[in-house]
C-alpha cells in the first residue's frame, strides 16, 4: 500500500510543479492541455520554423494561431479548428461546431486572395510569421461545387440496385 501513495503523492506533485509552470506569464501562449504537437509548433516559433497567424473573423475579433513555416491550408484550418474549440471548451463548455458548415460559407483569404485548395502552401501566397489571415464570406459557384468521391459512390451503387 505504501508504493501506491508513494505514485499517488509523486504524480500530485508532478501535476502541481506542471500547473505552476503553465501559470507562468512567459508561458501564456502555451495551451492548458498541450499535445506534443503543440509544444513543437512553439519552439519552432522561438526557432524560426514556424509561425504566428492573427485569423481575423468576420465580427472582426481575432485571436492566434501558430503553424510550422511549411503548413498548408489544410494545417491551417485544423490550427484554427483546435483553437475553436479549445476557447468554446473553455468559456462554455463543449459546444459542437459544423465545420463542414463553416466551409462551405467562408473560406480564408489573405491580400484579397481566397485560399480555397487545401494542399496549397501558405507561403505560395506569402504568409509569413505575423501576418494576418481573414474570415470572408464565400459562396461556391455550380461549376466549382463538386461531390465527394464516397457520394458518387453512394450514388451510383445505389442506381445500380435498381436495375
Amino acid at each position: 500500500m505504501g508504493e501506491y501513495e508513494e505514485r499517488r503523492d509523486k504524480k500530485a506533485r508532478v501535476q502541481s510543479m506542471l500547473k505552476a509552470l503553465l501559470d507562468d506569464p512567459i508561458l501564456s501562449d502555451v495551451p492548458k492541455n498541450p499535445t506534443l504537437y503543440d509544444v513543437d509548433t512553439l519552439i519552432g516559433l522561438e526557432l524560426g520554423s514556424a509561425m504566428r497567424i492573427s485569423i481575423i473573423k468576420l465580427d472582426a475579433t481575432s485571436f492566434d494561431v501558430t503553424v510550422m513555416n511549411s503548413a498548408t491550408v489544410k494545417d491551417l484550418k485544423l490550427a484554427i479548428k483546435k483553437k475553436v474549440n479549445d476557447m468554446e471548451q473553455s468559456n462554455m463548455g463543449h459546444r459542437q461546431i459544423s465545420w463542414r458548415g463553416v466551409w462551405a460559407k467562408c473560406c480564408l483569404s489573405y491580400n484579397n486572395h481566397k485560399l480555397l485548395n487545401d494542399d496549397d502552401a501558405l507561403q505560395n501566397f506569402g504568409v509569413r510569421n505575423n501576418s494576418q489571415v481573414h474570415f470572408v464570406p464565400y459562396v461556391m459557384t455550380k461549376e466549382s461545387r463538386s461531390h465527394s468521391t464516397r457520394r458518387k459512390h453512394r450514388f451510383f451503387h445505389g442506381l445500380n440496385k435498381l436495375s
